[in-house]
């Protein structure tokens, strides 16, 4: 029989964040459960920051008839002469009966004892209240809290439980609170319990008592409020992220446009952005793509009368804008200086951040002779205005540490930086270096806008990556406390976006005295395990690449996407096989001493290879995919070779010079990829 369900768990006000970390885990966690207990059904999840609500149209109201099949020894072992063994014993009492009740079945050849064993079903109203328990302890929103005496921990205090089975309210106790037949409104409606008579009710009494319980209708909601504000002229930065926080925490929201003094605007807009979204989730408006002294805030209150709740916004915001340009006042009349960074510890065992910078500028110094001819014609000035403001650039890095805007706003370290040096008047390319200088800093991050730029954090980086490489730092596992991981894939972005040659084992090695001692090679190859990250390829390409000897990673990123190119054609398996003998026929051979003497040729395919694989080595080619081309159209005289050529002949010279041959064709793969490696 199938009856609906509806199960409301009431807590405190959720946090947003943590729960939005779990929420596309919530619905698999109890049908998890569901499939466990034998009550699958169609079920809904909704929220609101006050309660979690599960509801199921039909849901059986007991489980089905299960059985549990047992499956024990040999019968030749169970019994000796007639009489059950320890083995027949054993198996009896896992079952719960006596010997006597045990049947027999084949496995294969040969009869076994089993046992079928009739679960009983049991009403769904008697096992509800455990499997809600393990639901919610099943639940992981990185922290928990206790209240009261209770020992059991939740992301807030659970206040009440409904939970209805088609018209019969379920008693159940869980988290120290006992289920009954009662609801509770939006706040501003009534602070008191709500009873309802059954589920439509509910729906009901929420939906008339000022809460939106589906998730999508408050979206709905703000969006269309959203559209006519938008009327009045303005564009809302509609933040995806931060929409979805405000969905999270409200059970009747209603987007109110509110505004601040046009003196805060002088203010750099990273400034007033962050005071807006980051500390008091208010959504900026621009006009023509200009911030605008305005900004939505999504009121949870259920009222007639929003002008109270916008004044007090827009009291709220003034005061946070009022102390950044406090702070923005007082920073541009001390300007930037870098002595400060001294006092500041970078790591232990990595002196100040002082230090780091100057272990960043002698990258940078470094980078700049690999680069300067590009440097130069990209920022349109002299080797040596170039040089100076790279070093420039560096040693201001890290001047805003000191600033109290990024004193009092950490994420605007470096943006603060740019708008502070371009105040003072340091050259554009100085500031803007300042400001990219941790770019990228996510996956979908923009890169350095700039060579200059570009060059500025790849010093920024390496240096962080040397550094806490040469002081045992190196991540483990999944932890990786430094982003060290996110730093490489940065430097590979950049140095692929701006084709910079960068060869890991020259670059490492030369910069390696600045530190203390430590293998780089360890390093090379955290670089490499992150191409198998960075590129959406089958890895043995890489790994083909990689095992080339290849270490400049733009040539790495050539032969990977030319090889990747060819693998991934329709044709590919049938021509690999051929080349797949070739490398395991001379795997073992040693490269160096190859040497192929034409007047041992003793068939034509021989010499026909040969010449063939002659014409294709000397070729000039334009690039890895036209060689690699090339080298594959040698399938056809490959194979005839095979065919009509014994490759392990008794003379030991023809042996060699015929393995010769075919290890000439594979070392000349290799100067690209290990074609032993790949696998189709």
């Amino acid at each position: 029989m199938l009856q609906p369900l509806l199960i409301e768990i009431g807590v405190e006000e959720l946090p947003a964040i943590p729960f939005l970390k779990e929420l596309p885990n919530i619905e698999k966690k109890w049908q998890k459960i569901l499939d466990e207990y034998s009550l699958e059904s169609e079920f809904y999840f909704y929220y609101t920051p006050r309660r979690l609500v599960l509801w199921h149209p039909e849901f059986p109201t007991s489980q089905p008839v299960r059985y549990e099949e047992f499956f024990g020894a040999p019968v030749e072992i169970a019994f000796k002469d007639g009489k059950p063994t320890k083995a027949a014993e054993g198996f009896a009492r896992k079952c719960g009966v006596s010997v006597e009740d045990l049947g027999r079945t084949k496995r294969g050849e040969k009869e076994i004892l089993y046992y079928k064993k009739e679960i009983p079903s049991k009403e769904a109203k008697e096992i509800l209240p455990e499997m809600i328990v393990k639901w919610l302890k099943s639940l992981d929103f990185g922290k928990s809290m206790r209240w009261g005496d209770l020992k059991e921990e939740f992301i807030r205090p659970i206040r009440w439980a409904l939970i209805i089975l088609g018209k019969e309210f379920i008693e159940a106790k869980l988290y120290g609170i006992a289920s009954s037949n009662c609801t509770f409104l939006h706040r501003s409606v009534s602070l008191e319990p709500v009873k309802v008579e059954g589920i439509k009710e509910y729906f009901d009494r929420l939906k008339s008592g000022g809460v939106i319980l589906f998730e999508d209708a408050r979206y709905e909601k703000i969006e269309n409020e959203f559209a006519n504000i938008e009327t009045k002229g303005i564009t809302i930065d509609k933040d995806s992220e931060l929409l979805g926080e405000v969905v999270a925490i409200t059970e009747f929201p209603t987007a109110l446009l509110g505004n601040f003094d046009k003196e805060f605007l002088q203010l750099p807009p990273e400034v007033i952005i962050t005071s807006m979204k980051e500390h008091q989730r208010y959504f900026p408006t621009f006009k023509e793509e200009k911030l605008q002294n305005s900004f939505v805030v999504v009121s949870n209150a259920y009222t007639d009368d929003f002008t109270p709740i916008i004044k007090g916004n827009e009291r709220v915001l003034k005061a946070r804008l009022s102390d950044a340009l406090f702070f923005w006042k007082n920073d541009l009349a001390k300007g930037l200086d870098f002595e400060g960074l001294k006092e500041i510890i970078f790591m232990d065992g990595l002196g100040s951040i002082f230090d780091k910078e100057l272990r960043e500028l002698k990258i940078a110094q470094k980078l700049f002779e690999e680069y300067k001819e590009a440097l130069v014609k990209t920022s349109g000035k002299e080797e040596g205005e170039a040089k100076a403001l790279i070093e420039r650039a560096i040693m201001l890095s890290k001047a805003d540490l000191l600033t109290e805007m990024v004193y009092e706003f950490t994420e605007l370290q470096g943006i603060m930086g740019y708008y502070y040096a371009l105040a003072q008047g340091e050259d554009e390319l100085v500031a803007l270096a300042i400001k990219e200088q941790y770019l990228p800093s996510s996956e979908d991050s923009p890169l350095p806008s700039t060579l200059f730029s570009a060059l500025i954090a790849m010093s920024v980086k390496l240096d962080t990556l040397m550094a806490l490489f040469s002081v045992g730092k190196i991540p483990t596992g999944s932890k990786d406390p430094f982003a060290l991981r996110r730093a490489v894939i940065g430097v590979i972005k950049i140095v692929l976006s701006y084709q910079l040659p960068f060869n890991l084992a020259t670059v490492f090695t030369q910069l390696k005295d600045e530190y203390k001692e430590f293998d780089t090679k360890i390093l090379e190859e955290f670089f490499i395990e992150r191409l198998y990250q960075f590129y959406d390829y089958n890895p043995s390409i890489i790994k083909a690449v990689i095992d080339s000897g290849e270490r400049d990673l733009v040539e790495i990123d050539k032969k990977i996407e030319a090889l990747a190119s060819i693998v991934q054609s329709s044709d590919f398996k049938e021509i690999f096989t051929t080349f797949k003998r070739v490398a395991n026929i001379v795997k073992d051979a040693d490269l160096n001493s190859i040497a192929v003497d034409e007047s041992l040729f003793e068939k034509d395919e021989e010499r026909n290879l040969w010449e063939a694989f002659l014409q294709v080595k000397s070729k000039e080619y334009s690039d890895y995919e036209s060689k690699l081309d090339a080298l594959f159209g040698l399938k056809h005289k490959i194979d005839l070779f095979f065919d009509n050529v014994l490759v392990n002949v008794e003379d030991e010279r023809l042996r060699k010079n015929r393995k010769d041959l075919i290890a000439s064709i594979y070392k000349e793969f290799k100067s690209i990829a290990d074609i032993k490696e790949i696998s189709v």
